[in-house]
Order: C-alpha cells, then structure tokens, then sequence
C-alpha cells in the first residue's frame, strides 16, 4: 500500500533525477533501488547517495556513495528514516561522520492554508534561464553561503523547463529572496526558500512559498511536499503542511 511518505519521496526523488539531467554538470545512476545524483554544486545535499526505500540496499548504496564521493568534494548519504547501524557504518567508512535529521513535511493541495486578508505587497516574479545568474547569486546571498557555492547548477535550460519554475522577490538588480518550484509524481515540491539578512522577519518567505503553491496547483498538483529546517518548520505547519517522514544525512560536516 502506497503511503503518503512513498509518494512524496517518490516525487522528490524523481526532481531530484530531473535537476541532474537538466543542469549542465549533472550526473545520475541508478542500481537496484540506490541512487546516485551529482550536481556539482558546493552543497553536500546536492551530491548524494540514496536509496528510495525505508529500507536500503546497503551493497548498492556503498557503491552509489563511491561513485559520488569520486565526482564531488562535498557530497552526502541519505537516508529515508532513522538510519541503522549499516547505514552508520558505511557512512563512517566513506568519511562522512556528521550525522543530521531531514524533516519531510506535506500535504494535499485542498489542505494549504492561504493568508487571508490584503495580498502581500511584495512581488514574487518567475525568472528564466536568461536570469539565471541573478537567481544564484540571490540564493547564495539568503543561504548565507559563498557566491560560488550552487556553481553552474541553474544554468542551462534548467528554469526554463515546464516543470521547473524559479522565482525572486525585490528589484530585479538585487532580489531580496528565492524560490523554487518543481512538479513531478502529481505533486509540487518547494525549494530553495530563502532570503537574504536585510529583508528576513517582514513575511518574505511565507509570500514566496505561497506563490510556489498556488502556482503548482494551478498547474495540476494535488499535493505538495518539502524538506524543513528548524527554522522554517513552524512557518510550513502554520500552511498545513504536516510532518510524514524523517530522512537521516550524513556529511563530511566542517
């Protein structure tokens, strides 16, 4: 029995599968039901070794991690669930001794809980290919992270695929914050909600997932999915988004 977890883990990985190919460094491999995805970007989340089930394929997953770990600097294992002691074990024998919990959060598309009241006066626009180097240089500046860090990742055709939507908020020569909307499996999932230190504690985040919904439903999404930080958690639940799943990483760390 297919269970709300199977099925947004299933469209996260399936945006996963698609951002690789799509971004021109990409790189993706399947072997039983581990995966390997390479983006090249500088973020250990964004290079990683899988495996699509609560419960891996530790042989697999061992070879997928290799094959990552030869083709990235900062790269991950990731798991669905609390990692066993296998899982551990074969992280540690690849270096990767941080270990972190990864919240999945969603819920159907009947269940979002808009703002009520006056529209947000800050605009959220989509952006293109053409803007690709405004739209990361954006995303390094609300991630806190080095200019350099998402490389070449949105570059290419990536935003300007169908399923694929970008957005930025602010001025178009310096965006205040960034979002990222991608469809696969029937479902919308948001990413890469971010907003730069000047403009953070003003509802910024809220009005840029909020148009990363409606704009999935709009689109035919029934559901909706994301990956929490602590920080943002409480924002996403006040939406109606609802914990399903917790996925464990494991990184280099710093």
């Amino acid at each position: 029995m297919t269970t709300t977890a199977d099925r947004m883990a299933a469209a996260y990985f399936d945006a996963v599968e698609l951002l690789c190919r799509l971004t021109p460094k990409g790189w993706y491999a399947e072997q039983g039901t581990a995966r390997a995805a390479v983006t090249h970007a500088g973020i250990p989340t964004m290079n990683a070794a899988y495996d699509t089930t609560p419960e891996p394929d530790i042989d697999s997953l061992d070879e997928m991690a290799t094959e990552v770990a030869r083709q990235a600097g900062a790269w991950s294992i990731m798991v669905r669930g609390e990692a066993g002691g296998e899982v551990a074990d074969l992280a540690a024998r690849h270096g990767l001794a941080r270990r972190s919990d990864l919240p999945l959060l969603a819920c159907a598309a009947d269940d979002i809980v808009f703002r009520q009241g006056a529209a947000p006066r800050t605009v959220v626009r989509r952006v293109g290919a053409a803007e690709s180097e405004l739209y990361t240089e954006a995303l390094a500046r609300g991630f806190d992270v080095p200019a350099d860090a998402f490389g070449s990742l949105f570059g290419g055709g990536l935003l300007d695929t169908e399923p694929v939507t970008g957005y930025l908020t602010g001025e178009s020569g310096r965006p205040t914050g960034t979002g990222l909307g991608i469809r696969t499996h029937g479902a919308v999932g948001v990413f890469n909600i971010a907003v730069v230190p000047a403009a953070r504690r003003r509802g910024l985040g809220r009005t840029i997932t909020e148009a990363v919904l409606r704009d999935g439903v709009a689109a035919g999404a029934d559901a909706v999915y994301l990956h929490a930080s602590a920080m943002g958690r409480p924002l996403y639940e006040s939406m109606g988004l609802r914990h399903v799943e917790t996925w464990t990483v494991f990184d280099a760390g710093s």
